[in-house]
């Protein structure tokens, strides 16, 4: 594998016809790479869920991916309104998505529990009004 690969992603807020496409593109990435499968799974999951989140709750954004021999490190930045309690979001089954959004299967409140379990390393830094980045890293071993 090459030292260092970095993809970019633009993703549109309200757009569910597209979501899924960054994570899935990473996906065949690693694939070509050959990383292991358990790891593709593990990214690929997390980074979907971290996806949906950004269509469902803050009107798109960056996501950003790094892949290294060791890692694959994700960063994606939202231009949404923030998280008032992230201890809350984290809770398995709470969700703040709008009854339009769960009629179409998505809004479980099962997003950032399982971007965190996913992941090897997460960190969420948000702000209301302002918007919140999440940054999620697996370990290649």
């Amino acid at each position: 594998m090459e030292n260092l690969i970095q993809l970019s992603y633009e993703v549109d807020g309200d757009d569910f016809t597209r979501a899924g496409e960054a994570s899935a593109n990473v996906k065949k990435s690693l694939r070509k790479l050959g990383v292991p499968p358990e790891v593709i799974r593990k990214v690929a999951i997390a980074l979907y869920e971290g996806e949906i989140n950004m269509v469902i709750h803050a009107e798109g954004g960056v996501i950003d991916v790094e892949i290294s021999p060791e890692h694959v490190t994700m960063v994606l930045k939202d231009h949404g309104k923030g998280i008032a309690d992230v201890e809350k979001a984290m809770q398995e089954g709470y969700s703040t998505a709008p009854d339009e959004v769960r009629s179409l299967g998505f809004g479980a409140g099962m997003g950032l529990p399982n971007m965190k379990k996913y992941s090897d390393e997460m960190e969420i830094d948000s702000t209301v009004g302002v918007g919140t980045t999440v940054t999620m890293t697996v370990y290649i071993p």
